[in-house]
């Protein structure tokens, strides 16, 4: 590890070197390329001299006891050395996560899709709850949201909806949170009061470009129809809205949203665009089985993850057996306590399974 440690150092020292040179600045492609490499590296160099201060602390201070006699200087080496001592694990640990492969969608934009499931009614409102959950949490984290295509129910709920959350590491926050989303409580269509259950379905998806997943137009049949929902101008009155049909597969994307039938045609591509390519990597996954069950989630579409308990307050994710009993403000985009939880076991399952295979 250390060996690989000091060629990381070695070559952001030279990205430094390069980017201090004046005939780079004058190459804005390699200036740009450059400076991504220099931000990728800059974490582990940081944390790396972190520990090598650490480590020269530890040495110092066992070298200074050796020859040291008085009583009280004594005591204050052996303090130091304690404390190096005790930060020196979680250092190794830090530096060890920083070297673990990284997912290449990380920083990608992502797509998502929300179905209501289980539940009638009652599951198309808790849809159209975790839509705003997902809005929130972007909100949060300065990310923009762009409404794809929305199917909405007669009280307010959704069937369906596809979005795009843009931001910076809005897929590495995000990528867990695939699977059957489960809601327990009395629904506002329910007169008696008995607890029910409902559920939906969320999708998350790395949002994908043309280098990403070469898409051939000529698989795909474009159709156009007459947008449709609430009115307003430009609604109902021409031939807007999309229904895009990938042959191979038999998948179908509509969009209606935009008053543009070009701009409805280009949201339609996207959406079509990153479920191909998440199958895809569905694919390389199951390929690759065991490192798969290393990772917290499978991004499984049938798999339940989590339980939102209204009775008892209470949001239960159950990979990781974390219940927190904070519901309302985990609806309202608080989910970083969550996230946060799945990112550090997903490392964990990932450095065990590196432990086992050395």
């Amino acid at each position: 590890m250390f060996d690989r440690l000091d060629d990381l150092l070695a070559r952001y020292e030279e990205v430094m070197a390069e980017l201090g040179d004046p005939g780079v600045a004058q190459d804005p492609s390699r200036f740009a390329k450059l400076m991504k490499e220099q931000s990728d590296l800059l974490p582990l160099v940081e944390a790396y001299q972190d520990y090598r201060r650490n480590q020269q602390t530890i040495e110092d201070s066992v070298s200074m006891l050796e020859d040291e006699r008085d009583e009280e200087m004594r005591a204050m080496l052996k303090e130091e050395l304690s404390e190096a001592r005790e930060q020196a694990d979680g250092l190794e640990q830090r530096l060890k996560i920083l070297l673990l492969p990284k997912d290449p969608n990380d920083e990608k934009n992502v797509i998502v899709e929300i179905r209501a499931g289980a539940g009638g009614d009652e599951a198309a409102l808790f849809a159209s709850e975790i839509y705003r959950m997902y809005a929130k949490y972007a909100e949060r984290n300065r990310w923009r949201t762009e409404l794809m295509s929305l199917n909405e129910s007669g009280i307010g709920g959704f069937k369906e909806a596809t979005f795009l959350i843009s931001g910076s590491g809005a897929y590495s926050r995000l990528k867990y949170e695939s699977g059957v989303h489960r809601v327990q409580r009395v629904p506002e269509t329910e007169s008696v009061g008995r607890i029910h259950t409902s559920t939906c379905t969320v999708a998350i998806m790395p949002e994908a470009e043309e280098v990403d997943f070469h898409l051939d137009l000529n698989e795909c049949r474009f159709d156009v129809f007459r947008a449709s929902g609430n009115g307003g101008q430009c609604v109902n009155t021409t031939d807007s809205a999309v229904r895009l049909t990938h042959i191979p597969t038999g998948i179908v994307i509509s969009c209606q949203d935009e008053k543009s039938q070009l701009k409805n045609k280009d949201k339609a591509l996207k959406v079509l665009r990153s479920r191909l390519y998440e199958m895809e990597l569905a694919k390389r996954h199951e390929e690759e089985a065991r490192e798969r069950r290393s990772q917290i989630g499978t991004g499984d579409r049938s798999e339940k993850i989590r339980t939102y308990n209204f009775p008892q307050g209470r949001v239960t994710d159950h990979r990781i057996h974390l219940t927190l009993y904070k519901l309302l403000a985990v609806l309202d985009g608080d989910l970083d306590e969550i996230i946060d939880s799945l990112t550090a076991a997903d490392q964990a399952a990932r450095l065990a399974g590196l432990s086992e295979a050395g």
